[in-house]
């Protein structure tokens, strides 16, 4: 493996790409070529449930609660190593098209009198990749960054320039009587929208990575290509917008009894994102365009495919294709991420390594539970690095995906479940829950081959058992003929923080001196009697004793 070429999607679901959901109502032929070349890990889980945790756990190969970046807008530490620091001593340079949501650490800047408009604060605000283009895609009206993107500058060379051609552009739909409808309201997926394809977000992303590959050569690179689709506005052109007649659309998961039951899913509920989501006839016209938004992205993925092939980098380049998380689109009467069902945290996750090595896993998938965080140790080890041992060891918390890619060796035990977190403390349905105070509001999940454990700081917990409630619509946590495997469950949660590496910065084991005598050689013979004491212990070798 010489290049490394990351591919992440926003806000796609596990069951929305064809080769893990055959009642999919349309088809992703690329996405499934990529999944016919390499391994396709059907329960990978994120670490995070929203866009910034999830992604930080992804860049760092880290759990949320050990990286700190809990939500959007909140910084990596500055000293936290990502994927470009493990893999610059292995001779790659990472660079970045696209999405991440990180952002600059304002008061290690100020503490270390980095200028925040220089180079190296711009590394570290986006996550250690050199950047190509960085295009977080969404911007909100009274953002300062509205109309100013390089998408926008995009949009403008190609005739449309006005002030905000992101929104009123690329991110409304046109409807029948020639009047826009904003990307910002769900009615505007009941049209197409006003840009072209060829000039849509997706396609410039993908141009721009075409290009990067070009200019590369034969150079070695970790690209990270980073997708804001199919994340919201819920609006796609033609002729993705009818791809999928409303007819066809899938059935929410959810049932009566869901409402009302574990107060943080009756906050959840309450939101106006979910009260709308929960509206059949509402959420038709946004599914439609979800899943053309998808189409879409698979069409310009199998650009990107064949220009690999094109330039010869096939053979060499290991492709990893993944969502940061999925999206509720309904089920269990809510809407968005942030929960912890699968809806939200299940994600696609491919993995093709071109070396002959893989060769006998090809198109095979792996059906036990996989962590996100999986995938920066798997880069590490494909071009040469040692992940337990990377920057001096104790970062990773990741396992590295090879032994699936290879057939050789497996994991067994503790190491086929997975833990997602999240905090609500963040979002509107807090508003539901005023008494609580904003840093208890997080829940974490354990997920193992047929259960889901979510423990609540504040509220009792839920369980699942997927192999007879695959669609997580039975909740267990209060039955009283499962506390056995609620207890067994709250043990793999206190073995998963026990296992935490929370102080990789300074790690007692990296500064003690090793062998015998550590403390008396450096000069401190604590707890002798007298000089023959000493004495006789130097001869012995037995200063600690």
């Amino acid at each position: 493996v010489r290049n490394l070429l990351f591919v992440m999607a926003d806000q796609l679901r596990w069951d929305a790409i064809g080769c893990a959901n055959g009642d999919l109502p349309f088809a992703t032929p690329n996405i499934d070529d990529l999944a016919a070349r390499g391994v396709r890990f059907d329960r990978a889980y994120t670490q995070g449930a929203t866009c910034g945790s999830s992604r930080m756990s992804f860049y760092t190969g880290r759990y949320v609660t050990s990286h700190g970046a809990r939500y959007n807008e909140i910084p990596l530490n500055l000293t936290e190593a990502t994927l470009a620091d493990h893999l610059r001593p292995l001779g790659v340079e990472s660079y970045l098209i696209g999405k991440t949501h990180s952002v600059l650490d304002p008061f290690g800047a100020a503490a270390l009198g980095l200028d925040p408009t220089g180079a190296t604060a711009q590394i570290r605000a986006d996550a250690g990749f050199k950047r190509v283009v960085r295009y977080d895609g969404v911007a909100a009206a009274n953002s300062p960054d509205s109309g100013q993107t390089a998408y926008d500058d995009f949009l403008r060379s190609n005739g449309y320039d006005i002030a905000n051609p992101w929104h009123d552009i690329a991110n409304s739909g046109r409807r029948n009587d020639g009047s826009s409808a904003s990307g910002w309201t769900m009615e505007s997926g009941l049209w197409p929208a006003i840009v072209p394809d060829e000039l849509s977000e997706t396609a410039w992303t993908t141009d721009l990575a075409i290009d990067f590959m070009r200019d590369k050569g034969a150079a070695p690179w970790c690209l990270h290509l980073s997708y804001i689709k199919p994340h919201w506005p819920y609006v796609v052109s033609e002729p993705y917008h009818q791809l999928v007649d409303q007819s066809d659309l899938p059935v929410a998961k959810r049932s009566a009894h869901e409402v009302g039951g574990h107060p943080a899913m009756t906050a959840f509920q309450a939101m106006r994102i979910s009260r709308n989501f929960s509206d059949d006839a509402k959420r038709a016209g946004v599914h439609c365009a979800y899943f053309g938004l998808i189409a879409q992205l698979d069409h310009h993925l199998g650009r990107l495919w064949g220009e690999l092939e094109r330039l010869g980098r096939s053979n060499d380049t290991m492709i990893v294709f993944t969502s940061d998380h999925g999206d509720y689109m309904g089920d269990h009467w809510m809407g968005e991420k942030d929960y912890l069902h699968d809806s939200a945290i299940r994600v696609p996750l491919i993995v093709v390594d071109p070396s002959a090595g893989a060769d006998s896993t090809r198109g095979s998938a792996v059906n036990v539970p996989t962590e996100c965080i999986d995938v920066l140790p798997t880069f590490v080890e494909a071009v040469g690095g040692e992940p337990d041992a990377s920057l001096g060891g104790g970062w990773i918390e990741g396992q590295s995906l090879v032994p699936f890619l290879t057939g050789v060796g497996k994991r067994t035990g503790s190491d086929q479940v997975a833990v997602s977190e999240t905090d609500y403390g963040f979002r509107e349905m807090r508003d539901a829950l005023p008494e609580l105070e904003a840093p208890l509001l997080r829940a974490r999940s354990i997920t193992t081959e047929r259960w889901k454990y979510i423990e609540h700081d504040l509220f009792g917990p839920q369980l699942f058992d997927l192999d007879n409630d695959p669609d997580e619509l039975i909740d267990l946590g209060q039955h009283s003929g499962y506390a056995a495997v609620r207890s067994d469950l709250t043990d793999g949660l206190h073995q998963w923080r026990n296992s935490l590496k929370l102080d990789p910065r300074t790690p007692a084991h990296r500064f003690a001196r090793p062998g015998l005598g550590a403390v008396a050689a450096r000069g401190f013979p604590i707890g002798f009697w007298d000089e023959a004491e000493i004495q006789t212990a130097k001869d012995a070798r037995d200063l600690l004793r």
